[in-house]
């Protein structure tokens, strides 16, 4: 039956076609932008550009969102959540990486701003459900929880695309009220569509940069908001050290390193080593990087926590799912144990490399998610 549904219009080829693909079905559809960070910002502080386009959430992108409403011929909103934005997405982005951690500012966003504000948004014109171009499936299980049913977020047909990952954070609600049309297709067949509604994105490249950030240049982004808000860098330099405690270097913040890193240790270094050096861990209490060869890195078990549940109520007994622990990483077969304090250990049947603190871990049980959490 034909439902008002409220669009969220990214600017982009996979909004854009479901948005054609909703209007095609008979629905009622009401297009939402959320602008959520001023391209203009920062522009000429040190190291940064001038005038930033043709990224995720310009200015750009509202235009090209605009275009392809008109063209639909459905009402058009853009939803001003800058302060929002900062406060739940910027500001911890940037806390998380001067303690030493690496942050995923999408998942902050799409877990506490976008589905939130876009469903508040939508009930307040109207619509019943929020659609967006995610790839990634939401279906409606009776049997689950006794009988009483659960909402399931799935893996979708593409699994190159697979967005679940951005998504773990959903609650029940959002789930039972979200849709995720693009979650049977795969990308060539979005944009044939695309282009054969004439939409004027069909052939838009797709945005890989996070949105407040040009060129993926986090450091220089962190040096010009902290002089924006008046703030100085923290003093992390610190010691490079083995895990023995040994002192092989120095550095000048931990905030330019992350787990796994390889660029910039060598040269930091007191003396030759033939042997490349990799970052195994940061110690911010002591403005300590651990450093240490390749095979160091990888690991049989980490810790998360901040965990939401979605094919269960809640872990109470050790389940064996595939764990996934970065946007890029191959789902992983592990055992999750429940811990005190809404927590979870992951014990992996082969080590992984590079678990880092801050990133979400994602818990598969075939197509479906368990749930997830952050790592520790």
């Amino acid at each position: 039956m034909p439902e008002t549904i409220a669009v969220a219009m990214s600017g982009g080829v996979d909004s854009s076609t479901v948005a054609a693909l909703l209007k095609r079905e008979g629905h009622n559809l009401i297009g939402l932008t959320l602008q959520l960070w001023d391209q203009r910002r920062l522009a000429g502080h040190e190291g940064m550009p001038e005038a930033v386009q043709g990224r995720c959430c310009s200015i750009d992108d509202v235009y090209d969102a605009r275009r392809v409403a008109e063209q639909l011929g459905i009402p058009y909103y853009v939803v001003n959540h800058q302060r929002r934005f900062e406060q739940d997405v910027v500001q911890p982005f940037v806390n998380e990486y001067l303690n030493g951690r690496t942050p995923i500012p999408c998942t902050l966003c799409n877990n506490h701003l976008k589905f939130d504000q876009l469903l508040t948004t939508a009930r307040q014109i109207g619509a019943t459900k929020v659609a967006t171009g995610h790839y990634a499936r939401v279906e409606f299980d009776e049997t689950a929880d006794n009988h009483c049913g659960r909402w399931l977020l799935k893996r979708p047909a593409d699994t190159a695309k697979d967005q679940s990952y951005f998504l773990f954070g959903l609650t029940q609600d959002q789930l039972a009220h979200s849709l995720f049309p693009l979650g049977g297709m795969v990308k060539p067949d979005v944009r044939a569509l695309a282009e054969s509604e004439n939409l004027r994105v069909a052939h838009k490249p797709d945005s890989q940069e996070i949105c407040f950030i040009p060129g993926g240049d986090y450091k220089t982004f962190l040096a010009a908001y902290l002089d924006e808000q008046g703030r100085e860098m923290p003093a992390t330099a610190g010691d490079l050290v083995t895990p023995d405690g040994e002192v092989l270097g120095s550095h000048d913040g931990i905030h330019h390193f992350t787990v796994g890193q390889k660029k910039g240790v060598q040269q930091r270094l007191h003396s030759h080593h033939a042997t490349p050096f990799y970052v195994l861990g940061i110690e911010p209490a002591k403005n300590r990087v651990v450093i240490g060869e390749e095979s160091l890195l990888h690991q049989r078990s980490a810790t998360a926590d901040r965990l939401n549940w979605i094919s269960i109520a809640e872990l109470r007994e050790p389940m064996r799912v595939l764990a996934k622990i970065r946007h890029r990483h191959e789902p992983a077969p592990a055992i999750i144990r429940p811990l005190g304090d809404s927590q979870v250990q992951i014990e992996f049947d082969e080590p992984q490399r590079a678990v880092t603190p801050g990133q979400a871990a994602l818990f598969f049980d075939g197509e479906n998610v368990v749930g997830g959490g952050w790592l520790r």
